[in-house]
């Protein structure tokens, strides 16, 4: 009998042990960060990490979320892609975060989306990518390509009479889907195999002489030939010195980039790239108020007076803010009731309008093209009437114009076969 007292005992101490440490883990709300601080993508990355982390900051000086306060969790992936997966296994499964902030390029969210999928996470993902794809666990702030690429090669079409296309990229998920689709897409506009141009190079890329002179040689047939460059990471540094090493002006051979911002060109001598054009739904130089005191607190947070804004920055503003809409709104951060309260969420964005989650986990998003300024900035040339609703499967491959996403009852899927009215999976 004593025996059983002390047993008893122990196990009551086990108890009470265990309960205070689940209220000491449940005292703040885990936030991971998962974005690569070293190698290639570090120059991009780093600086989304810093804008959670900013996030969080300005978040917890508001009171917090549910009477908590926030605690980032930060990981570096270090641009290895399959360290990716066991960073986002180790913040969910080790550290128990709440929901994660991350990913810059398609081949590390690839990477981590079944480990999302299984220990069943919310991951907020702020690039633009290729589409092709829509997953409970996910939501996509970035643009997919109705977003993005295929308003930039209408406007590069109808507004510059472009008729030769150079397709260059990173050899990687999301530049071989974009381009197949911008390929379909250019010759569905009557565009000749013979006027477009492929070309893939490795991240972290820095001979581009040759591939250079194949672009320039390729714009000399005689018709108007623009170049539509999904290169990422520190790559786009020796390419457009490259382009101004061998005299390649924006009259010449205009570049539209998909993955050039201010943060990137923070670092070029701009002189030789006036002109060339970005698209992107958010610019630095956007004249709204609520940009204004964006910038104004980025850089009190990041004690750098030089220091710029971008998209992605953007759509990390975006998520932060409806994740914690749909918190408030579910009054849990419990991944399946959150997932279902961020549906419909309309938050601000930083051009002066509103962003709104859509049943496909895409968001609304204005479509800008700015032209490269000798300053770095972005001189906006052409954007959209309105905002375009994010579309995860493109209406340009055979194998996806009769997919739609829709993860609300009576759907709940993220492929779903309008013709064939199945669910072909949760994702793909």
């Amino acid at each position: 009998m004593k025996k059983m007292t002390k047993l008893g005992a122990g196990i009551g101490a086990l108890a009470l042990s265990f309960s205070v440490s689940l209220a000491q883990a449940a005292e703040t709300i885990k936030v991971g960060v998962l974005h690569s601080l070293s190698g290639t993508m570090a120059i991009s990355e780093t600086t989304l990490k810093d804008t959670v982390l900013m996030l969080i900051e300005e978040q917890n000086k508001q009171g917090g979320l549910l009477g908590k306060k926030l605690e980032p969790v930060v990981v570096d992936p270090a641009s290895n892609w399959p360290l990716f997966a066991e960073k986002a296994r180790e913040l969910l499964e080790k550290e128990k975060v709440d929901v994660v902030f991350g990913c810059w390029t398609s081949v590390s969210r690839k990477s981590v989306l079944p480990v999302f999928e299984e220990l069943n996470g919310l991951l907020f993902y702020p690039v633009q990518y290729e589409g092709e794809e829509s997953s409970k666990n996910v939501f996509y702030t970035g643009a997919a390509p109705n977003q993005q690429a295929i308003p930039a090669v209408d406007y590069l079409m109808n507004e510059v009479g472009v008729k030769r296309w150079v397709l260059a990229g990173t050899d990687y998920v999301y530049p071989r889907t974009t381009n197949k689709i911008l390929e379909a897409y250019l010759k569905d506009k009557g565009v000749a195999a013979s006027d477009i141009m492929i070309n893939y190079t490795p991240f972290g890329h820095s001979d581009w002489q040759s591939i250079v002179s194949d672009v320039k040689k390729f714009g000399s047939a005689g018709k108007k030939t623009a170049v539509v460059s999904t290169i990422n990471g520190d790559a786009n540094v020796p390419f457009y010195k490259e382009l101004g090493n061998q005299g390649i002006s924006a009259e010449d051979i205009p570049v539209v980039a998909f993955s050039v911002g201010e943060e990137e060109l923070s670092g070029l001598d701009t002189g030789p790239l006036v002109g060339h054009l970005a698209a992107w739904n958010y610019f630095m130089s956007v004249d709204a108020e609520i940009n204004e005191q964006f910038i104004e607190a980025w850089k009190s947070f990041i004690k750098d007076e030089d220091r710029v804004t971008n998209d992605p920055m953007e759509a990390h503003y975006i998520g932060f803010n409806m994740w914690v809409d749909a918190v408030e709104k579910a009054g849990t951060t419990d991944t399946d009731a959150v997932a279902e309260a961020i549906i419909g969420v309309t938050v601000p964005n930083l051009s002066g309008g509103f962003a709104t989650m859509m049943p496909n986990h895409h968001i609304t998003k204005p479509v800008l093209i700015g032209e490269i300024q000798d300053d770095g900035q972005f001189e906006t040339v052409w954007q959209t009437a309105g905002t375009v609703v994010g579309d995860a499967w493109s209406n340009f491959l055979p194998g996806s114009k009769d997919i739609t996403a829709d993860w609300m009852p009576p759907l709940s899927c993220g492929n779903y076969n309008v013709k064939t009215n199945k669910c072909s999976g949760q994702n793909y």
